[in-house]
Protein backbone atom coordinates (compact mmCIF):
# COMPACT_ATOMS: atom_id res chain seq x y z
CA UNK A 1 0.00 0.00 0.00
CA UNK A 2 2.84 2.41 0.79
CA UNK A 3 4.41 1.69 -2.51
CA UNK A 4 1.23 2.81 -4.27
CA UNK A 5 1.39 5.85 -2.33
CA UNK A 6 4.51 6.76 -3.08
CA UNK A 7 4.20 5.47 -6.85
CA UNK A 8 0.62 8.07 -7.20
CA UNK A 9 3.29 10.66 -5.66
CA UNK A 10 5.65 10.62 -8.15
CA UNK A 11 3.56 10.09 -10.95
CA UNK A 12 0.98 13.53 -9.51
CA UNK A 13 4.51 15.03 -9.87
CA UNK A 14 5.17 14.30 -13.39
CA UNK A 15 1.72 14.46 -14.76
CA UNK A 16 2.17 18.42 -13.49
CA UNK A 17 4.88 19.47 -16.21
CA UNK A 18 3.07 18.02 -19.00
CA UNK A 19 0.30 18.98 -18.13
CA UNK A 20 1.31 22.90 -17.70
CA UNK A 21 2.63 22.17 -21.03
CA UNK A 22 0.36 20.69 -22.86
CA UNK A 23 -1.90 23.86 -22.11
CA UNK A 24 0.09 26.12 -22.83
CA UNK A 25 0.38 24.99 -26.26
CA UNK A 26 -3.19 23.94 -26.20
CA UNK A 27 -3.46 28.42 -25.15
CA UNK A 28 -1.20 29.37 -28.20
CA UNK A 29 -2.72 27.44 -30.66
CA UNK A 30 -6.14 29.39 -29.90
CA UNK A 31 -4.77 33.05 -29.15
CA UNK A 32 -5.53 34.71 -32.43
CA UNK A 33 -3.66 37.81 -30.01
CA UNK A 34 -0.18 35.40 -30.81
CA UNK A 35 -1.72 34.60 -34.42
CA UNK A 36 -2.06 38.59 -34.62
CA UNK A 37 1.47 39.55 -33.00
CA UNK A 38 3.33 37.31 -35.42
CA UNK A 39 1.53 38.83 -38.43
CA UNK A 40 2.17 42.62 -36.99
CA UNK A 41 5.89 41.93 -36.46
CA UNK A 42 6.83 39.94 -39.14
CA UNK A 43 5.11 42.19 -41.95
CA UNK A 44 2.73 39.49 -43.36
CA UNK A 45 0.06 41.73 -45.10
CA UNK A 46 3.21 42.97 -47.13
CA UNK A 47 4.49 39.62 -47.90
CA UNK A 48 1.36 38.17 -48.98
CA UNK A 49 -0.41 40.96 -50.03
CA UNK A 50 -3.68 40.02 -48.16
CA UNK A 51 -5.47 42.82 -45.64
CA UNK A 52 -5.32 42.67 -42.14
CA UNK A 53 -8.84 41.50 -42.22
CA UNK A 54 -8.09 38.58 -44.36
CA UNK A 55 -5.36 37.80 -42.12
CA UNK A 56 -7.95 37.99 -39.48
CA UNK A 57 -9.90 35.34 -41.54
CA UNK A 58 -7.31 33.20 -41.96
CA UNK A 59 -5.78 32.83 -38.23
CA UNK A 60 -9.94 32.26 -36.60
CA UNK A 61 -10.23 29.70 -40.06
CA UNK A 62 -7.23 27.71 -38.55
CA UNK A 63 -8.51 27.89 -35.27
CA UNK A 64 -11.41 26.91 -36.20
CA UNK A 65 -9.89 23.90 -38.53
CA UNK A 66 -7.72 22.90 -35.88
CA UNK A 67 -10.78 22.24 -33.29
CA UNK A 68 -13.57 21.17 -35.58
CA UNK A 69 -13.86 17.65 -37.05
CA UNK A 70 -13.13 18.50 -40.70
CA UNK A 71 -10.63 16.53 -42.19
CA UNK A 72 -9.35 18.76 -44.98
CA UNK A 73 -9.37 22.67 -44.69
CA UNK A 74 -10.53 24.80 -47.34
CA UNK A 75 -9.94 28.28 -46.62
CA UNK A 76 -10.91 30.84 -49.25
CA UNK A 77 -9.75 34.45 -48.43
CA UNK A 78 -10.35 38.13 -51.15
CA UNK A 79 -6.74 39.00 -52.54
CA UNK A 80 -6.85 41.76 -54.94
CA UNK A 81 -10.57 41.73 -54.70
CA UNK A 82 -11.15 38.12 -55.86
CA UNK A 83 -11.50 35.44 -53.98
CA UNK A 84 -8.65 32.93 -53.19
CA UNK A 85 -7.72 29.81 -51.47
CA UNK A 86 -5.29 29.67 -49.77
CA UNK A 87 -3.86 26.73 -49.49
CA UNK A 88 -2.00 24.69 -51.87
CA UNK A 89 -2.55 20.84 -52.22
CA UNK A 90 0.69 20.52 -50.30
CA UNK A 91 -0.51 22.27 -48.01
CA UNK A 92 -3.81 20.94 -47.01
CA UNK A 93 -2.25 17.25 -46.17
CA UNK A 94 0.56 19.09 -44.33
CA UNK A 95 -2.00 20.61 -42.06
CA UNK A 96 -3.98 17.86 -41.90
CA UNK A 97 -1.01 16.17 -39.91
CA UNK A 98 -0.32 19.40 -37.60
CA UNK A 99 -4.04 19.23 -36.67
CA UNK A 100 -3.24 15.91 -35.47
CA UNK A 101 -0.34 16.79 -33.68
CA UNK A 102 -3.13 19.25 -31.86
CA UNK A 103 -5.56 16.66 -31.65
CA UNK A 104 -2.71 14.34 -29.80
CA UNK A 105 -2.02 17.67 -26.99
CA UNK A 106 -5.54 17.75 -26.75
CA UNK A 107 -5.75 14.22 -25.36
CA UNK A 108 -2.37 14.15 -23.46
CA UNK A 109 -3.68 17.33 -21.62
CA UNK A 110 -7.15 15.63 -20.67
CA UNK A 111 -5.39 12.38 -19.55
CA UNK A 112 -3.11 14.72 -17.16
CA UNK A 113 -5.82 16.75 -16.34
CA UNK A 114 -7.72 13.66 -15.33
CA UNK A 115 -5.20 12.12 -13.41
CA UNK A 116 -4.29 15.36 -11.21
CA UNK A 117 -7.24 15.95 -10.72
CA UNK A 118 -8.28 12.43 -9.16
CA UNK A 119 -5.09 12.68 -7.29
CA UNK A 120 -6.01 15.70 -5.64
CA UNK A 121 -9.43 15.22 -5.37
CA UNK A 122 -8.22 12.08 -3.09
CA UNK A 123 -5.87 14.27 -0.75
CA UNK A 124 -7.99 16.78 -0.67
CA UNK A 125 -11.05 15.40 0.79
CA UNK A 126 -9.04 12.54 3.09
CA UNK A 127 -10.17 12.54 6.77
CA UNK A 128 -6.34 13.46 8.23
CA UNK A 129 -5.10 17.00 7.61
CA UNK A 130 -1.64 15.59 6.60
CA UNK A 131 -2.67 14.28 3.09
CA UNK A 132 -3.01 17.76 2.72
CA UNK A 133 0.18 19.04 3.22
CA UNK A 134 1.63 16.17 1.17
CA UNK A 135 -0.72 17.02 -1.65
CA UNK A 136 1.28 20.55 -1.61
CA UNK A 137 4.71 19.21 -1.54
CA UNK A 138 3.91 17.38 -4.66
CA UNK A 139 2.59 20.30 -6.02
CA UNK A 140 5.94 22.35 -4.70
CA UNK A 141 8.39 19.30 -6.17
CA UNK A 142 6.05 19.34 -9.87
CA UNK A 143 6.30 23.17 -9.94
CA UNK A 144 9.85 22.70 -9.57
CA UNK A 145 10.42 19.89 -11.97
CA UNK A 146 8.50 21.72 -14.40
CA UNK A 147 10.48 25.44 -13.86
CA UNK A 148 13.67 23.18 -14.45
CA UNK A 149 12.49 21.68 -17.61
CA UNK A 150 11.48 24.68 -19.06
CA UNK A 151 14.76 26.44 -17.98
CA UNK A 152 16.40 23.94 -19.88
CA UNK A 153 14.35 23.93 -23.35
CA UNK A 154 14.68 27.64 -22.75
CA UNK A 155 18.37 27.76 -23.19
CA UNK A 156 17.47 25.47 -26.08
CA UNK A 157 15.41 27.84 -27.73
CA UNK A 158 17.93 30.52 -27.47
CA UNK A 159 20.91 28.78 -28.38
CA UNK A 160 20.40 26.75 -31.07
CA UNK A 161 16.44 26.97 -32.22
CA UNK A 162 16.67 26.33 -36.15
CA UNK A 163 18.32 22.53 -35.02
CA UNK A 164 15.61 22.33 -32.69
CA UNK A 165 12.83 22.81 -34.79
CA UNK A 166 13.79 20.87 -37.75
CA UNK A 167 14.43 17.86 -35.44
CA UNK A 168 10.80 18.70 -33.97
CA UNK A 169 9.75 18.08 -37.54
CA UNK A 170 11.54 15.11 -38.56
CA UNK A 171 10.43 13.64 -35.62
CA UNK A 172 6.92 14.51 -35.81
CA UNK A 173 5.98 13.48 -39.25
CA UNK A 174 6.58 10.70 -41.52
CA UNK A 175 6.69 13.02 -44.54
CA UNK A 176 7.84 15.75 -46.47
CA UNK A 177 4.82 17.81 -46.62
CA UNK A 178 6.47 20.66 -43.92
CA UNK A 179 9.38 21.51 -46.25
CA UNK A 180 6.99 24.67 -47.85
CA UNK A 181 8.50 26.90 -50.53
CA UNK A 182 8.53 30.71 -49.17
CA UNK A 183 8.11 32.19 -52.26
CA UNK A 184 4.67 30.88 -53.39
CA UNK A 185 3.54 28.56 -50.18
CA UNK A 186 1.30 30.85 -48.28
CA UNK A 187 1.27 28.90 -44.69
CA UNK A 188 4.94 29.73 -44.73
CA UNK A 189 4.44 33.07 -45.44
CA UNK A 190 2.02 33.33 -42.63
CA UNK A 191 3.95 32.21 -40.02
CA UNK A 192 7.48 32.40 -41.05
CA UNK A 193 10.54 30.37 -38.88
CA UNK A 194 10.57 33.83 -36.31
CA UNK A 195 7.14 33.61 -35.90
CA UNK A 196 7.47 30.02 -34.44
CA UNK A 197 9.89 30.96 -32.40
CA UNK A 198 8.36 33.36 -30.63
CA UNK A 199 5.54 31.15 -30.20
CA UNK A 200 8.12 28.45 -28.24
CA UNK A 201 9.60 31.34 -25.96
CA UNK A 202 5.11 32.01 -25.41
CA UNK A 203 4.63 28.28 -24.74
CA UNK A 204 7.67 28.47 -22.07
CA UNK A 205 7.15 31.05 -20.42
CA UNK A 206 3.31 30.57 -20.13
CA UNK A 207 4.40 27.07 -18.99
CA UNK A 208 6.88 28.82 -16.42
CA UNK A 209 3.57 31.19 -15.24
CA UNK A 210 1.56 28.27 -14.45
CA UNK A 211 4.13 26.63 -12.60
CA UNK A 212 5.37 29.80 -10.44
CA UNK A 213 1.57 30.62 -9.37
CA UNK A 214 0.74 26.65 -8.74
CA UNK A 215 4.01 26.18 -6.58
CA UNK A 216 3.28 29.67 -4.91
CA UNK A 217 0.03 28.85 -3.93
CA UNK A 218 1.23 25.14 -2.74
CA UNK A 219 4.18 26.77 -0.87
CA UNK A 220 2.41 29.85 0.70
CA UNK A 221 -0.35 26.92 1.97
CA UNK A 222 2.51 24.88 3.63
CA UNK A 223 4.31 28.29 4.97
CA UNK A 224 0.74 29.43 6.80
CA UNK A 225 -0.10 25.92 7.84
CA UNK A 226 3.71 25.43 9.50
CA UNK A 227 3.57 28.68 10.87
CA UNK A 228 -0.35 28.16 12.23
CA UNK A 229 1.45 24.83 13.87
CA UNK A 230 4.04 26.33 15.71
CA UNK A 231 2.35 28.93 17.09
CA UNK A 232 -0.31 26.08 18.27
CA UNK A 233 2.62 24.48 20.04
CA UNK A 234 3.58 27.93 21.69
CA UNK A 235 0.23 28.17 22.93
CA UNK A 236 -0.11 24.88 24.19
CA UNK A 237 3.20 25.26 26.54
CA UNK A 238 2.21 28.30 27.65
CA UNK A 239 -1.36 27.08 28.83
CA UNK A 240 0.34 24.12 30.76
CA UNK A 241 2.96 26.22 32.44
CA UNK A 242 0.70 28.84 33.26
CA UNK A 243 -1.55 25.14 34.10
Amino acid sequence: MKGLVIAAKWIFMLCLPILLLTASIGWAVNSTWLYKYGFEKYNVSQTTGLAEVELEKAATGLISYFNWGDKHISLTVIKDGEPFELFNQREVPHLRDVKGLIRLDYWVLLGALIYTLSYAGVSLFWQRGRYWRRLAWGVVAGSGITLALMLATGLGILLNFDQLFLQFHLLSFTNELWQLDPARDYLIMLFPQGFWYDAAIFCTLATVGLAIILGGVAGGYLWTTRIGHRFGEVNRTLQFNNG
